[in-house]
């Protein structure tokens, strides 16, 4: 099949081809997103990847809103949103769509695999575009950094798909910890069963690329794989479902869960960096697939009179034991956090907070028979993720979860994952944006891309 041909232009000629498009000389400043009047206002909604989960953000930001377009390189997937859509603009290439739709288009969502997120944003903040993607937000430190950068310079509404951050649990966690409820953390622990079992993971750990197959009629796979650099032919091991535990397009159980499960305890302690990330493989370091039952240390430094505080993830089929004082049974099932306090802690079941409790359950009984009238709600509550992004979008305001925060909880994120990749301890300066002991990670810290997919491509 032959690829694309927009697959692999330069940054100039990119640019040359969209400012042409949108009717702007080179020169001029490229577009912006037109301001929206009020919160009754409908919004102009773009959405680039809208398989899988792609599909659940964009039916939910879908009301009382335009979608004007709608991309995904699988023309197989389009059907039931041609359906629900039928006014939208569908594309293969995302680039395309922007040279053609750009000044009508408001927000931009980003629901394809994690490797292609960068790309798709930045050129979308570069448009001017309020953007929201998913978790976790990009695949690499750099990328990271660049789009927080990239959001202040143009001052534009984004938002990560950590949905857990926008619910009221989040809130009542945050609100208990600085009541003094628990005392002071030192330690957490968080587990998940990815990737041993869970959406999106197939359980077995892979050393070998999986043989090609002949791709479904019409998909562009060239676009699919984005920047990465390896000839690899298509694989339904890889599209639509799986991908996630390969390095090259996912950031394995960690980067799909720690985004929901390390986002809690991170925002309500406000932890920032950590300086150090230390890692358990459990069995052999995997350069191509995430190994099961990887256990990752986050270090995070004292922040003022805060003491230091260890973060300590578990992978399935690895799990915690539970700490003194914690009442609240054996840590398993799909996933949970503990907070460790001085006098008792915080706990919830799950991937994200949706029922924390205060323990040892004493403590917890007293609290809801005091009708939670001790703890004041200080934190301003939300209408869930993406109502949070939308009415932030209308009405001038930050949004929860945008790239000031969410890039920051990402690059914790990302450490671990370098840990586990290279199965050696990852020291991070932050201020330097340098790994300085482990040379294999710190070339991660912004990996190779192909031609036109490359950093000095895209800034």
């Amino acid at each position: 099949m032959q690829a694309s041909t927009l697959n692999h232009p330069s940054r100039r000629t990119f640019l040359k081809h969209t400012a042409t498009a949108l009717g702007a000389p080179l020169v001029a400043p490229l577009i912006l997103a037109k301001p929206v009047a009020g919160a009754n206002e409908k919004l102009n909604i773009a959405w680039v990847g809208f398989c899988t989960r792609g599909w659940v953000d964009l039916t939910a930001c879908a009301g009382g809103n335009n979608i004007v377009a709608l991309c995904d390189c699988d023309p197989n997937v389009w059907e039931r949103a041609k359906k629900q859509f039928p006014e939208a603009k569908f594309y293969l290439d995302f680039r395309k769509m922007f040279a053609e739709m750009g000044d009508k288009i408001d927000a931009v969502g980003v629901g394809t695999p994690d490797h292609t997120h960068f790309a798709i944003a930045h050129l979308a903040m570069s448009l001017g575009k309020h953007v929201f993607v998913e978790k976790p937000l990009v695949h690499s430190l750099w990328e990271a950094r660049t789009l927080q950068q990239l959001a202040l310079k143009k001052g534009i509404v984004t938002q990560m798909g950590n949905q857990g951050h926008a619910s009221e649990g989040a809130r009542l966690v945050k609100e208990w910890y600085q009541a003094g409820l628990i005392g002071e953390v030192k330690e957490v622990i968080v587990w998940t069963n990815r990737p041993q079992a869970g959406w999106g993971f197939i359980g077995n750990v892979l050393t070998e690329y999986p043989k090609p197959e002949p791709p479904p009629q019409g998909m562009d796979w060239d676009l699919w794989l984005g920047p990465v650099v390896k000839k690899l032919g298509f694989s339904h091991v890889l599209h639509p479902r799986t991908w996630r535990p390969w390095w090259d397009f996912g950031c394995g159980g960690l980067g799909d869960i720690g985004c929901h499960t390390i986002d809690t305890p991170y925002w309500a302690l406000e932890l920032g960096a950590p300086e150090s990330v230390t890692v358990e493989i459990k069995g052999e370091v995997n350069p191509i697939h995430t190994p099961n039952g990887s256990v990752v240390t986050f270090n995070f430094p004292a922040r003022g009179k805060k003491p230091p505080v260890r973060v300590k993830w578990y992978e399935g089929p690895s799990l915690p034991d539970a700490p003194a004082g914690y009442d609240g049974g054996a840590p398993g099932g799909e996933g949970g956090m503990i907070m460790v306090g001085e006098k008792g802690g915080i706990a919830h079941g799950g991937m994200r907070p949706d029922s924390p409790m205060l323990y040892p359950r004493a403590t917890w009984e007293a609290y809801r028979a005091s009708g939670d009238k001790q703890v004041p709600k200080t934190l301003a509550r939300t209408g869930g993720i993406y109502r949070d992004w939308m009415d932030a979008i209308k009405n001038g305001k930050k949004s929860c979860s945008d790239f000031s925060y969410s890039g920051p909880l990402t690059e914790a994120i990302l450490l671990g994952t370098l840990a586990i990749r290279t199965g050696k301890t990852v020291k991070w300066d932050a201020a330097k944006m340098e790994i300085t002991d482990n040379p294999e990670a710190a070339k991660m810290i912004n990996p190779e891309a192909r031609e036109g997919w490359r950093a000095k491509d895209l800034v």
